[in-house]
């Protein structure tokens, strides 16, 4: 089968029950070092439920991330811009975003959006978009060429995917391989995203958790200073410069209801 990341031949690597009685095929890429399932079909099944019940991080993850965003937009892009994030799920991260003082939007077509409603994005809008976040995205795909429609929305994304560990994991020793649910049929390497961004001409940096593919050249020490800062509690002051946006929204929610 051939790569979907850099199109040479990939080779079985191994089979896995899926759903608890599925078998499937997963492929490694030895050029790229992408690990994929071949042929997911029973990812409808998977999907009867947007989120599966054993994601019991939700929450935690995105108050984590909230907090490491919050200060590396500050620090490394124009804090005044448009942001996006992509596949929002819930709308958990875009409202603690707008919390903390940008002006984040939601997108997710398999979701509703229940915590961010009221600052949905139209992917076919022409607003310039500073960054897209997506959390936990890029292992749901089941072809990464998804990736380049990011790009055409922004050049700069922030995102998170657990790094495929070497050597590959066996059978029942990687969490992450989420068999139980079926939902995650794509696995990235540090050299698979190193791929993806140079064949994109981006800059990949890496850092606690978090991926960055962007066209702009970041300092690692301004990007490590800021995650320190982020650990730290300055995302707390980051809100205040910024000036929360949860009041505002409240007054403009309110007029739209209003008008209604």
């Amino acid at each position: 089968m051939k790569c979907k990341v850099c199109g040479k031949e990939a080779e079985i690597k191994f089979t896995a029950k899926i759903l608890f009685k599925y078998d499937a095929e997963y492929f490694f890429c030895n050029n790229c070092k992408y690990l994929f399932a071949g042929n997911p079909f029973w990812l409808e099944e998977s999907y009867r439920e947007p989120i599966n019940l054993s994601d019991t991080g939700l929450l935690v993850r995105n108050q984590y991330f909230a907090r490491l965003v919050t200060v590396i937009i500050f620090f490394c892009f124009y804090k005044k811009g448009i942001f996006l994030d992509y596949a929002g799920g819930y709308g958990v991260f875009t409202r603690l975003m707008r919390d903390n003082g940008y002006d984040f939007y939601w997108n997710d077509p398999y979701c509703k959006n229940l915590l961010a409603a009221g600052f949905e994005y139209d992917i076919k809008s022409n607003n310039k978009i500073e960054l897209l976040t997506a959390f936990e995205v890029l292992e749901h795909l089941t072809d990464p060429s998804e990736i380049n429609k990011m790009l055409t929305i922004s050049r700069n994304i922030i995102f998170s995917t657990q790094l495929l560990p070497k050597p590959i994991p066996e059978l029942g020793k990687y969490w992450y391989y989420g068999f139980e649910h079926g939902q995650h049929i794509s696995f990235y390497s540090k050299e698979t995203l190193e791929y993806i961004a140079s064949k994109n001409k981006l800059n990949f940096y890496s850092v606690l958790g978090l991926h960055i593919f962007t066209e702009k050249r970041i300092s690692k020490i301004k990007l490590n200073i800021s995650v320190i800062l982020a650990l730290l509690g300055s995302d707390r002051l980051v809100k205040k410069i910024m000036g929360s946006k949860t009041e505002s929204d409240n007054i403009l929610m309110s007029k739209r209801e209003n008008s209604n």
